[in-house]
């Protein structure tokens, strides 16, 4: 098979897949109770300005206010003024960025109090909330319609110049004054009349959004985007799909006349998926949802990369396990960070990892074989529609990576912070949580006569002042003069004891 999509529809959330020849390439999840907020125009309220920071929050009516950074203030551009380069790509209801910060400083733009119509652009991610910006743009089947900016640009994906041509020489007839447009990939080959109609949509879609902030208090939600699957079909459902796979009967009605309506030529390649078998299962989705959530991650070869998250960056490190290679060991070493290279872009889509990469690389010797994997790596990632920045490998084997964060990552949609540890990936020991009892019974001190102590502890703490540590108790016991009673107790944690002087 070429490339699909795969979209699994349940009460509690909707997912998608894309396949390229069976292997997942992209991965979405939108769950009810927490939605994808990227693309929502509100109207807000500046509840604080940060001239130091060049920023601001405004109250959205989330449970989090929202950050702008003066750059995506469009408070000062003046009509006619290019934000976007003129070839700009689209990505879906990616916002448009303007190339230029703002020539005003934030506290002269905007006061605490003042009413604003903003766009999130980045959902909230951890403990932060989503950022947003006011240049505001309505993504279309065929167009991106940018109304603040007066510019027509068409996709980078459309390579044939003449087509190009054609496009631009039709936007320069049916674009409204004073309003700007990108031109989608998936208007390759379409008729004036098509994009003419996606004009006057998106036109009619903006005069609404006008509307309601004209007439409601802020802070109100003036438009949301489509739902997850609605935005697949229109950004992601192509030509070059050879067919669409949808589990929910509802859905793939919805999706059937939402295509009819644009394309209905592609109305043959949606198909209901109802057999027995789960859709995801059917396609091995799952699994791959699964190697997504592990930290360690196998290679072919028998070497393995390891992904750790930490809390400003993450951190890739590369071993190479059961694989000893046939030859030299600088051989050896260049194989298996050469597959390590395209596992580790492969997983970075997949999970949507942005921010700060490293990726700790095995030593190499010879600065030819460190040009490979370099290579490697960047062929790999060449596919990726996030902005991503990588760095020559350095001589210590590390490679930094800068990639665009537009959505919380695949891990964090998926888990949470282990409750037991609190997300630190290790507890103390039995033994150490035994030496600090006895620190604290010697802090109690000896009495003048003998005390009874009661210990509530953890089974296995409990096991090990039974077994290793009677040595330790006994001592403990002749040297305080204490005679101590232990308990264990499953309800505690193995970090938590209780001391009870009698």
């Amino acid at each position: 098979m070429g490339l699909e999509i795969a979209i699994n529809v349940t009460r509690e959330e909707t997912r998608a897949a894309v396949l390229d020849g069976r292997v997942v390439t992209d991965l979405y999840v939108d769950r009810a109770k927490n939605k994808d907020f990227v693309g929502n125009i509100y109207k807000g309220k500046v509840v604080k300005v940060l001239p130091g920071m060049q920023a601001a929050f405004v109250d959205i009516g989330m449970e989090k206010a929202a950050f702008v950074h003066v750059s995506d203030l469009s408070t000062d551009t003046e009509p006619g003024d290019t934000l976007v380069d003129s070839e700009e790509d689209e990505k879906g209801p990616e916002m448009p960025r303007p190339r230029r910060q703002s020539s005003k400083p934030i506290e002269q733009l905007l006061q605490e109090g003042q009413e604003l119509m903003v766009q999130i652009s980045k959902g909230p991610i951890g403990t932060k909330g989503p950022r947003v910006t006011t240049y505001v743009s309505l993504p279309g089947r065929y167009l991106v319609f940018m109304p603040n900016v007066e510019h027509v640009g068409v996709s980078r994906r459309i390579p044939k110049d003449e087509e190009r041509a054609r496009l631009k020489d039709i936007m320069k007839r049916v674009r409204r004054p004073g309003c700007g447009y990108i031109v989608r990939t998936v208007s390759e080959g379409v008729k004036e009349d098509e994009l003419r109609s996606d004009v006057e949509f998106l036109h009619v879609l903006w005069q609404d959004v006008l509307k309601k902030r004209d007439h409601l208090p802020a802070p109100v939600l003036l438009h949301t985007d489509l739902t997850l699957t609605f935005r697949i079909v229109r950004d992601l459902f192509t030509k070059k799909v050879d067919r669409l796979l949808i589990d929910s009967r509802q859905e793939y009605e919805a999706v059937k006349d939402f295509v009819h309506r644009f394309s209905p030529e592609q109305t043959s390649r949606i198909h209901y998926y109802d057999k027995e078998e789960s859709l995801f299962d059917h396609l091995g989705v799952e699994m791959e949802i699964a190697r997504a959530l592990h930290r360690k991650v196998w290679l072919k070869s028998g070497g393995h990369i390891v992904v750790d998250h930490a809390e400003a960056m993450t951190v890739i490190d590369v071993n190479t396990g059961r694989f000893v290679g046939k030859r030299d060991q600088e051989e050896t070493i260049l194989k298996n960070n050469l597959e390590a290279a395209k596992e580790i872009a492969y997983q970075i889509k997949l999970r949507g990892i942005g921010g700060i990469i490293i990726v700790d690389f095995i030593d190499m010797e010879r600065e030819k074989n460190r040009d490979k994997v370099y290579q490697a790596l960047v062929d790999a990632m060449a596919g990726d529609k996030a902005r991503t920045r990588i760095s020559h490998i350095s001589d210590l084997g590390l490679i930094e990576i800068s990639r665009e964060r537009v959505r919380e990552d695949l891990l964090r949609t998926m888990s949470e912070p282990c409750r037991y540890c609190d997300g630190r990936g290790y507890t103390k020991s039995p033994t150490t949580v035994a030496y600090e009892i006895f620190r604290e019974i010697r802090r109690i001190g000896r009495g003048t006569e003998e005390q009874k102590i009661v210990l509530g502890v953890h089974p296995s703490v409990a096991d090990l002042l039974y077994d290793d540590e009677r040595q330790g108790v006994e001592d403990l016991e002749r040297t305080c003069r204490v005679k101590l009673l232990i308990q264990a107790d499953q309800g505690l944690h193995l970090e938590q004891y209780d001391i009870a002087v009698l």
